[in-house]
């Protein structure tokens, strides 16, 4: 095995190298809980890549103290109590129980990480222990201030771009991206195992559904109808996140488009089953997920333009028709809402 990366902090000076150990188990749980992101992650240079494996497991540690199989029937005291324990180590006010969460201090500290990241992401993983509904857009959005938009604050940190300010919306906006597709992809898993849905209550009432009817399982028209409205808006956030790719260092720019690209394949099968993300949970296959590489890949060599290589392989395309100027000129960044 190679030696570890050597990061630097914001002001150029060397800090220390992860640990083996520290790599190995980070990449492993990234490996085994995440294989679409894993699989774009292996074309980070290797300066972000290992970094990567460490806070995609730092997520996933918190995660499980909520949503692993352990936990479930844990009394939401006792899970609050370990979240807080989590969020101490992580942020330096109690000694890391974890291999993983000493890696996550020390790349928190060569770049800078605000602790504000640190406990938005904790108060979302707090929420899920007894927040099981999200009444309207708004709501969902507070939440994934932590969930998502916190992720995609710490990708960005540990890119380190040459204009943070200038990339961090459209990175945030990419995480709610990635974000909204898994609910999408999620619904029957997050009901049957969570009793969790993720799908706005208002979205569910304008397509005459309750949450009682997605709790049971049922399907039908009005889903599908409040599925095709959410997949709309998720696609939004697509479009602001990849028109920013061009922002991050060209060594990391392939890699967040792959990854921007694979998400967005679970939309074409989607919308290949009629909205019936229910009776069959949509999935990549392997095959598909080669055959999108390559695509990318290609049209990567010849044309370094995330937009258009996206837009060209995507099933989301990025001059929607609604996302228009004052003289009907389309837009190259759409904001999502």
């Amino acid at each position: 095995m190679s030696g570890p990366a050597t990061r630097s902090d914001v002001t150029g000076t060397q800090s220390a190298p992860l640990r083996d150990d520290q790599i190995e188990r980070s990449r492993a749980i990234q490996r085994r809980t995440g294989t679409t992101f894993y699989f774009a992650t292996k074309f980070l240079p290797k300066r972000v890549r290992e970094e990567t494996h460490v806070l995609y497991a730092f997520f996933r540690l918190a995660d499980e103290i909520v949503d692993d199989v352990e936990a479930v029937g844990r009394p939401a005291a006792e899970k609050h109590a370990a979240l807080d324990a989590f969020r101490a180590e992580a942020l330096g006010e109690a000694e890391p129980t974890d291999p993983v969460i000493d890696a996550f201090r020390e790349v928190k500290a060569a770049h800078d990480i605000p602790n504000r990241e640190v406990d938005a992401f904790c108060d979302a993983m707090a929420a899920d222990v007894s927040k099981h509904r999200y009444a309207d857009v708004t709501e969902l959005r507070e939440y994934m201030r932590g969930s998502a938009a916190a992720v995609g604050a710490m990708m960005t940190a540990i890119m380190e771009p040459e204009d943070r300010q200038r990339a961090l919306p459209h990175a945030t906006a990419l995480g709610e991206a990635f974000q909204l597709t898994n609910f999408l992809r999620d619904v029957r898993e997050d009901v049957v195992d969570r009793d969790r849905i993720y799908i706005p209550l208002r979205t569910l009432e304008r397509h005459g559904v309750d949450a009682d009817q997605v709790a049971a399982l049922e399907g039908g028209a009005g889903l599908a109808a409040a599925i095709r409205e959410e997949l709309y808006r998720t696609e939004r956030f697509y479009r602001h996140g990849v028109a920013g790719i061009e922002t991050l260092p060209r060594d990391c720019q392939f890699p967040v488009l792959l990854a921007a690209v694979l998400y967005a394949d679970y939309h074409r099968v989607i919308r290949a089953q009629d909205f019936d993300v229910l009776s069959s949970p949509p999935e990549l296959t392997r095959r598909r997920t080669l055959s999108l590489f390559l695509r990318t890949r290609l049209r990567w060599q010849f044309d370094r333009d995330p937009v258009s290589v996206f837009d060209a392989v995507s099933p989301v395309t990025m001059h929607d028709p609604d996302d228009v100027g004052p003289s009907g000129e389309p837009l190259r960044i759409a904001t999502p809402e």
